[in-house]
């Protein structure tokens, strides 16, 4: 985890050139047992799972805030952000720290997965259009589904699942809910 990390930071010294050739990398993974996939261009790090501060009156995908190095991080458990049951923390269970756009605004926000599997190269001729139907998630979450040999990762749309603006939102929602 900690080369994938230093991996991230360099990735920020990068030319454009370089920047071009990494979009086409994706860190894969797994969330309630079905395989995701995120550009390693959107990715911080990835540290061990530590159990989040809870803040009372958030939606329930936000597991609560982690301290890292400082900065106040939201954690997301995405099982839940996709309709499914709470995320269950066992060893191989970490944090993905990712760098959300907004605008001209960036979020660093925390994303728990169940297990990173690895980084892997998916050109775009083998990343397909997302479904139009039949998916267990929103459609705009999905950016695509890669090709990986004889099967399909999906490709997320972290701007969109880890939308800031949507999650404050819906944090409004929780806050001025009947009590």
């Amino acid at each position: 985890m900690g080369a994938l990390a230093r991996a991230g930071e360099s990735r920020a010294q990068e030319g454009p050139a370089e920047a071009t050739e990494q979009a086409k990398q994706y860190l894969t993974f797994s969330v309630s047992g079905e395989s995701f996939a995120i550009a390693i261009s959107a990715i911080k790090e990835i540290i061990e799972y530590r159990a989040p501060t809870d803040v009372p009156m958030m939606p329930p995908f936000i597991r609560g805030v982690i301290n890292l190095r400082g900065r106040v991080v939201p954690v997301v458990d995405l099982s839940v952000r996709f309709g499914r049951s709470p995320m269950e923390v066992v060893r191989r269970t970490c944090i993905v720290i990712l760098e959300i756009h907004e605008g001209d605004e960036r979020q660093e926000i925390g994303a728990v997965v169940d297990a990173v599997s690895a980084v892997v190269d998916i050109p775009a001729a083998d990343i397909e259009p997302p479904p139009q139907f039949g998916a267990r998630l929103r459609a705009d979450f999905i950016g695509g589904m890669g090709r990986l040999a004889e099967k399909f990762v999906i490709i997320l749309n972290v701007d969109r699942v880890l939308s800031v603006e949507e999650l404050a939102t819906l944090g409004g929602m929780v806050e001025n809910a009947p009590v």
